[in-house]
């Protein structure tokens, strides 16, 4: 009869080294080279993690700072004395509210119709089946590398299809991505054809087996795509720029824009209705709009962080 605290070991030869593995708290003894490694590794990856934090906690610190002490300390992560001048001066209209609503609408309608558009497009040419596939993906293809450029897209826009000074103008003319239309196209093609063969023998027709089978497969690479269209609708300000006329109509990466650019002239507009209005520093005012320009964006990353890997890398691969 075994003793209640007698552990079963065992030993492993692997690259010319003794592994002991065992039960209980005998676990796996590892080498001194491996926890070498992994020191090293882990304050390789910290480092990195720390490049890439500290930009976004120094713009963030920074945009409390004053005039002062930006002046005497060029680099500093924590201020000294706290200021919020540069956003009291940027909320200062009520421009700002309206332009943060514009952007919404224009995020949310403009990646629902991208993501409607790319599906639409992209499921057909996953069909080999498909008359005319071969010459449609060479059409899709060509417009990857060749476009028609800024003045004849503005032609089409405002003359042509007469959009200019609406909100068409920014959502139809990309309302696609070639790029990430194939990408979702090759994700399409990795799904098990017998899933859809199954669904016609059930009496579905193909919008019923897009919209019951695949797409409920499909979320990961929906998710990743709808955040990539939203990052880009979010921080677009050069459409609205030249095809909005309506000030109320304008987006908030425009306003911030336009903020920036006329911060000495509207500072001066405040100084003389507020004779206690203190101009914020011009380096301020600009890490201010970088913070509100970028948060709330940001707060929808970690909700869709789990799907960029299978959503990105499975469409890419496959196919």
């Amino acid at each position: 009869m075994a003793k209640k605290d007698k552990q079963e070991v065992s030993s492993v030869e692997l690259n010319g080294k003794v592994i002991t593995i065992g039960n209980g708290p005998v676990g796996v003894y590892r080498t001194k080279g491996s926890i070498i490694f992994d020191i090293l590794n882990y304050t390789i990856i910290g480092l990195v993690a720390l490049t890439t934090v500290l930009p976004i906690i120094y713009i963030i610190f920074n945009s409390f700072a004053t005039e002062l002490e930006l002046q005497t300390r060029p680099m500093f992560i924590i201020p000294n004395v706290w200021s919020v001048d540069a956003y009291k001066y940027i909320f200062a209209s009520n421009k700002i509210l309206r332009s943060f609503g514009n952007s919404i609408f224009i995020t949310i309608c403009g990646t629902l119709i991208n993501l409607f558009f790319t599906v639409t497009m992209a499921y057909p040419l996953s069909k080999k089946y498909l008359r005319m596939r071969t010459p449609l993906l060479n059409m899709v293809i060509i417009s990857m590398f060749f476009s028609g450029g800024m003045i004849p897209g503005y032609i089409v826009v405002s003359s042509w299809l007469k959009m200019r000074g609406t909100y068409w103008a920014l959502l139809l003319p990309g309302a696609i991505s070639a790029y990430n239309m194939m990408i979702v196209k090759n994700f399409f093609q990795g799904i098990p054809q017998e899933l859809e063969e199954s669904a016609h023998l059930d009496g579905c027709n193909d919008l019923t087996t897009l919209v019951r089978i695949v797409l409920p497969l499909s979320l990961p690479v929906l998710a990743t795509f709808g955040l990539f269209y939203a990052v880009g609708h979010w921080n677009s300000y050069f459409p609205a720029m030249i095809y909005l006329t309506d000030d109320k109509m304008y987006p908030l990466q425009l306003i911030l824009r336009n903020i920036i650019v006329t911060a000495e002239a509207a500072a001066g507009d405040m100084s003389l209705m507020d004779p206690n209005f203190v101009e914020p520093p011009k380096q301020s005012i600009k890490m201010a709009v970088i913070v509100v320009a970028t948060v709330p964006i940001m707060c929808v990353y970690p909700f869709l962080q789990k799907y960029f890997v299978k959503g990105v890398m499975v469409g890419a691969l496959k196919g």
